[in-house]
């Protein structure tokens, strides 16, 4: 697998605010160029944490 990058707090605004909007996720997808996952991720973390903040790992030793 590759590394991917952070998405911007930008894009993490605009899936939530599209959301609500009875956008689907696939049009959000599309609409923002990230994968599906990515989308549906942000969505149920919002939901759940109500915060689409990265959290910090832990380190593996």
């Amino acid at each position: 697998m590759g590394h991917s990058q952070e998405l911007s707090e930008f894009k993490h605004g605009t899936v939530k605010g599209c959301h609500p909007c009875y956008k689907s996720i696939r049009e959000i997808s599309l609409l923002l160029n990230i994968p599906r996952s990515t989308v549906s991720g942000i969505i149920i973390k919002w939901k759940q944490l109500g915060t689409t903040a990265t959290q910090l790992r832990s380190a593996h030793v």
